[in-house]
């Protein structure tokens, strides 16, 4: 089984709680999964560039203006965008972990979405809706926020963009470990917060492993 681990939280682990919920998933499946390959891509180093004019042509052009050929300069900008979408089309299963900034995505998350959702990579588009071109059984979700959220709470823009995203392509399995409540300002129980938001993220680990033959 492969596993693509996208991380996005500039804090270091002691201080990162998105990066510790992922430590403890990963020990999980390092300790019940002994055939997972697992690649990770940190967007602190390995940034995503600016979407470009010529990036967004080369994949929407062919599908909305007939006998549209890509041009090399289209082909060349698009180079990050096919090699991001080459390891997402290897894994069986995608992790994000990452802190809630400003009630949703953090930017380089998000640009990093920009790249990969676009028809030809992750997925083919026309007229009959997306066919998808992935193998992906799971999207996995680390989250950590300072507020707490209820279900379907209006600030969060988070949830709702990233189950939105994935389901219009094909993935039926979206999951959360979400540790809110984490400013120790206005919850005394943040640690608690984080516990229950480690253990979700473990037993999502052994779900993971089952879902891909390999018995937790």
């Amino acid at each position: 089984m492969n596993i693509l681990h996208i991380l996005a939280d500039p804090q270091p682990t002691e201080e990162a709680t998105s990066k510790q919920i992922a430590m403890k998933f990963f020990m999980k499946i390092a300790e019940l999964g002994s055939e997972t390959e697992v690649v990770n891509v940190d967007l602190y180093q390995e940034p995503a560039p600016p979407v470009s004019f010529e990036q967004y042509r080369n994949f929407w052009y062919p599908v909305t203006i007939d006998g549209y050929v890509p041009t090399k300069v289209d082909i060349e900008a698009s180079s990050y965008a096919i090699e991001q979408a080459e390891k997402v089309l290897a894994a069986d299963a995608l992790v994000l972990s990452m802190p809630m900034w400003n009630f949703g995505i953090p930017g380089l998350v998000k640009s990093w979405l920009d790249h990969i959702l676009c028809p030809g990579l992750l997925y083919d588009l026309s007229k009959e809706g997306s066919k998808p071109k992935h193998k992906l059984k799971q999207v996995i979700c680390l989250v950590s926020s300072d507020d707490a959220f209820k279900e379907g709470d209006p600030r969060d823009a988070l949830s709702p963009a990233i189950t939105t995203m994935f389901e219009n392509i094909g993935v039926e399995e979206i999951s959360f470990a979400w540790a809110d409540g984490q400013s120790p300002l206005a919850f005394a129980d943040a640690e608690n917060r984080k516990k229950d938001a480690i253990e979700m993220a473990e037993e999502l680990a052994e779900e993971v492993l089952e879902a891909n033959g390999q018995p937790a």
